[in-house]
């Protein structure tokens, strides 16, 4: 007991080593609390962030809805189709699998594997593009 005692009574310049280390304590909880609350406000302002990031891309989706809805009327689908003079189809225009080949356009040949090769570079396509230019440009 009289060590405790002891520990208490001592005094480093007139002042209890014991209110020096209670200021200390102290001290270090205020600032603990003062940064734990800015990063709870930083945190809140990212959140808000996203929370504003989020309405915004949720207008964007109604926005999208309604246009899509709009570009799918069915009375605009059929002005569009009369004016391109489509007509509609017939149920009895059916092809099998094996028919699909002879229903492709006979004009097109098919691209040969070292076209496509060729065809995948940027120089390859700026020269494709020009020998097309020449061949349509032909009577």
């Amino acid at each position: 007991m009289t060590a405790l005692k002891r520990l208490f009574d001592w005094k480093l310049r007139g002042v209890r080593v014991v209110e020096i280390f209670g200021a200390v304590i102290a001290c270090a909880l205020i600032f603990s609390v003062y940064v734990t609350k800015a990063a709870a406000d930083r945190e809140n302002r990212q959140i808000a962030s996203l929370e504003a990031e989020i309405a915004d891309d949720a207008e964007r989706v109604r926005l999208l809805r309604a246009e899509i809805a709009r570009l799918e009327r069915p009375d605009r689908l059929e002005s569009l189709s009369r004016q391109a003079g489509l007509q509609p189809v017939n149920v009895e225009q059916r092809a099998s699998v094996g028919q699909i080949e002879t229903l492709a356009p006979a004009n097109e040949p098919a691209p040969s594997p070292a076209a496509v090769d060729a065809a995948a570079t940027p120089a390859a396509t700026a020269a494709t593009a020009a020998a097309r230019a020449v061949t349509e440009a032909r009577p």
